[in-house]
């Protein structure tokens, strides 16, 4: 394999990790737990794992001499950067706990376990991949894991290989996953640990345990490059505003975080749009208005942060996704049987008052989107829907309607962009693949400890990384119950950007300013060395969250 010059140098980078981890280790129990939510029914359905105690690991003066252990990894869900290095950091602590321990990767996602698509892992494979982005050693699939028939032939081929720990990387719907097989493990006896790895660019799966997902860091840097480049271009050009989609369909965070590294003219929270019970219209008059206003100062430019989910987060849409969500799945049959030209009125006919007026208002391509295929958990894909260019196309509409009056006297000309792929397999930053190198060896330790149904979990990653913390925390700690696919089910609450959070404090006391003043920063590329890689070490979001605890 041909390797760039940032390769070669990057596979000679050392991952920093915690003191604890250095040395021999122990686990120490702490407070005993409950989930988030819904304790009755989580715990009726976890009875083998609820309730565990969250689990720190301190330094040791004990030697150890532990036996061999073979060990599974997968990879699931969508590529966050980092994911390489929590399989090396594995690799490494099941080494240290025994030479002979062996790790195994599962093919493609957890499909591979099903199917027996596995390879061994071994010490120059490892090596090739260390600090490198992507999910290319084993691939990544979105297959679920949610029936016994699933987990029983799982279990032959860890049984053939004589696997005792299974480590699941992935986001919020891999670690539920993850949650429900060690269960399942659990309650036949089966002799398998179940340990999760937390991974989403989208920074979605957090609490007070979990700092921040792996990949947030590196993608949201790669994605503010980007955008700084357009802002540069914008204000060079001083002719276009750009609506730019990011990433992120259940949350704001990376929306947020670029926008405090780049200082946008516009970004749009969606939680702040739920919140405040904001209408579609009230998004487009709210662009307008600013757009009027910079025109007035001669400023016929500019840029607008918009997430993915946005369209789910406006409570009318919200609404009408839902109900239309549970007719498509109950009539799919019937549905694929309408012949395209004549679907949207059938499903005007078919929905409440109130949602058939809205469907029936959206542009065609748009309504269109909205009865697309929805992924294995049954989300709408909000990807497919193109938001940047639907309010592109509702603003330059009101603005016209606003040129016949004295409101608005400008010209308005658009770009439109969605930044998503581009950040999932870029080469992870320091901050990632020190932290994803910790996370992968923490996972190891919980093996070592015995655990089953945990997360790995490193936290104070705004410390240097000797202080940094490693532990786990049970995953039924993060449940609570959610309408998936028309039905209760129990599923890792994920984090929503908290409007009375630092992070979002801080956006909401300069956004008036940037709106209006052209005070955009472009932060150029990944740094890895030299004064710029120490000053820009974490998120901004996490530099926040973690001061404003300090200061508690």
């Amino acid at each position: 394999m041909t390797k760039s010059t940032l390769e070669i140098e990057r596979a000679t980078y050392e991952p920093k990790v915690p003191a604890a981890l250095k040395g021999n280790v122990k686990a120490v129990d702490g407070e005993y737990t409950q989930s988030v939510a819904d304790q009755n029914e989580i715990k009726s359905l976890f009875p083998n794992t609820y309730g565990l105690p969250v689990v720190t690991f301190e330094k040791s003066h004990e030697k150890q001499n532990m036996p061999a252990v073979n060990v599974g990894v997968i990879l699931s869900g969508g590529q966050a950067p980092g994911g390489h290095n929590v399989i090396a950091g594995l690799f490494d602590g099941i080494k240290k706990i025994n030479n002979d321990s062996r790790l195994y990767g599962f093919l493609l996602g957890p499909g591979g376990l099903i199917k027996h698509k596995y390879k061994e892992l071994t010490a120059d494979i490892i090596d090739e991949y260390r600090n490198t982005g992507g999910f290319d050693m084993i691939g990544s699939g979105r297959d679920k894991l949610e029936f016994d028939k699933q987990f029983d032939q799982g279990l032959k081929i860890l049984k053939e290989l004589q696997i005792k720990a299974l480590v699941i990387i992935g986001g919020d719907d891999s670690n539920t996953n993850a949650c429900v097989l060690a269960e399942y493990y659990a309650k036949i006896n089966a002799g398998i640990q179940v340990i999760g790895c937390p991974k989403t660019i989208d920074g979605d799966l957090k609490n007070e345990q979990i700092e921040t997902s792996f990949g947030f860091d590196t993608a949201c840097k790669v994605y503010s490059e980007v955008i700084g480049n357009i802002q540069r271009d914008c204000n060079s050009a001083q002719k276009y505003w750009h609506f730019i989609k990011l990433m992120g369909r259940s949350a704001s965070h990376i929306a947020l975080e670029c926008a405090l590294q780049t200082h946008p003219n516009i970004c749009i929270i969606s939680e702040e749009v739920d919140a405040l019970n904001q209408t579609l219209d009230d998004i487009i008059n709210q662009i307008a208005r600013i757009v009027a206003l910079r025109a007035k100062q001669g400023q016929n430019f500019g840029t607008i942060l918009i997430p993915e989910g946005l369209i789910e987060f406006i409570p009318a849409m919200r609404r009408l996704i839902a109900e239309l969500t549970d007719f498509l799945i109950k009539n799919e049959s019937e549905f694929k049987l309408i012949k395209r030209s004549e679907q949207r009125n059938y499903i005007i006919s078919k929905l409440t008052k109130e949602n058939s007026e809205l469907y029936a208002s959206l542009p065609e391509t748009v309504a269109r989107q909205l009865t697309l295929d929805r992924d294995p958990h049954g989300n709408i894909q909000v990807s497919l829907i193109e938001t940047e260019k639907l309010l592109a196309e509702m603003v330059a509409t009101r603005l016209e309607e606003w040129g016949k009056t004295d409101k608005y006297k400008g010209t308005f000309v658009t770009q439109t962009h969605f930044f998503g792929y581009e950040g999932r397999c870029a080469a992870p930053s320091n901050y990632d693949a020190d932290y994803c190198y910790s996370l992968g060896f923490t996972a190891s330790c919980l093996i070592a400890a015995g655990k089953t149904g945990y997360m790995s979990s490193v936290r104070n990653t705004t410390a240097p990384a000797d202080k940094w913390i490693a532990g786990g925390i049970p995953i039924t700690m993060m449940l609570n119950m959610e309408r998936r696919n028309g039905e209760l089910k129990a599923v890792i609450q994920k984090a929503l950007v908290k409007l009375d959070g630092a992070p979002f404090k801080e956006f909401e006391a300069n956004r008036d300013d940037w709106a209006v003043t052209t005070d955009y920063v472009y932060p150029g590329p990944i740094q890895y060395f030299g004064k710029t890689e120490i000053c820009n070490q974490s998120t901004k979001t996490l530099k926040l969250e973690q001061k404003k605890e300090s200061s508690l």
